[in-house]
């Protein structure tokens, strides 16, 4: 594989891959959505749509490491020690914030599953953690993650009190929209890590691929690009949608 002499700001690819998580997210809450306020009875707990959930929050997770990778390869060129950790340590909490948003709002309209620790404040609390991954090698990251998994299946099989929620130990009667605890999800941003510092070697892409993605994926690459505004808007527009379509559907939720 032959390296890029100069790191490219973005790769389209990983705007394209996060942009086909975006199209399966809005594709799921649409029939989330449905299913929620009696247009369609959907099966969103199972078959093909749970599925498609979980697919959804793999390629996000995933990209988070692989964009971390990237992103501290390139961030310890210009800064060290004290200014380089505080640099994820903001970005994560800014994230994690927007997460307390959106438990605001979930515990405003739907209290009984509204959602404590979704993906959002996991992907704040991942990017916290990151560093003290950035050192390890691939073969290290592969292991750690094993360990996540493991650790998250036993972490499932144990109720535990509300303030370990965000490691996954949760009571019998936890029931939430959203919940993407620390454990087993940080082994994906693990495995996402050790594909970064494989592919992506010092920031650079490590193979060869054109400087600009097809033109039918560049639809795909804007909806990567702006994926976190996507996140935000995309719901109440289901809901206006939803609203006009179904008039009464959605009359009690306002």
């Amino acid at each position: 594989m032959t390296a890029e002499p100069m790191p490219a700001k973005r790769y389209w690819e990983i705007d394209l891959a996060r942009g086909v998580a975006v199209v399966t997210m809005i594709l799921f809450h649409s029939a989330f959505d449905l299913n929620f306020f009696g247009v369609l009875p959907l099966d969103v707990s199972g078959g093909f749509l749970r599925m498609l959930a979980y697919l959804t929050a793999s390629i996000f997770i995933f990209l988070v490491g692989v964009s971390f990778t990237i992103s501290y390869a390139r961030a310890e060129r210009q800064l060290a020690g004290r200014d380089l950790v505080l640099k994820y340590v903001r970005r994560g909490l800014s994230i994690f914030v927007l997460g307390l948003v959106i438990t605001a709002v979930t515990w405003l309209f739907l209290p009984s599953v509204y959602v404590v620790f979704g993906i959002l404040h996991f992907i704040g609390v991942a990017i916290i953690l990151a560093p003290l991954f950035a050192r390890f090698s691939t073969t290290n990251l592969i292991l750690a993650s094993i360990a996540c998994v493991i650790a998250g299946y036993a972490a499932n099989a144990v109720p535990g009190p509300w303030p370990l929620l965000w490691l996954g130990i949760h009571p019998e009667s936890f029931a939430s929209l959203d919940y993407v605890p620390l454990l087993p999800w940080f082994g994906l941003v693990l495995v996402g890590m050790a594909c970064g510092s494989l592919f992506y070697p010092d920031g650079r892409r490590g193979y060869t691929l054109p400087a600009t993605g097809p033109a039918f994926a560049r639809p795909l690459e804007f909806l990567g690009r702006h994926s976190l505004v996507i996140y935000f808007l995309h719901q109440p527009v289901i809901l206006l949608l939803i609203a006009m379509l179904a008039p009464g559907a959605v009359q009690g939720f306002w």
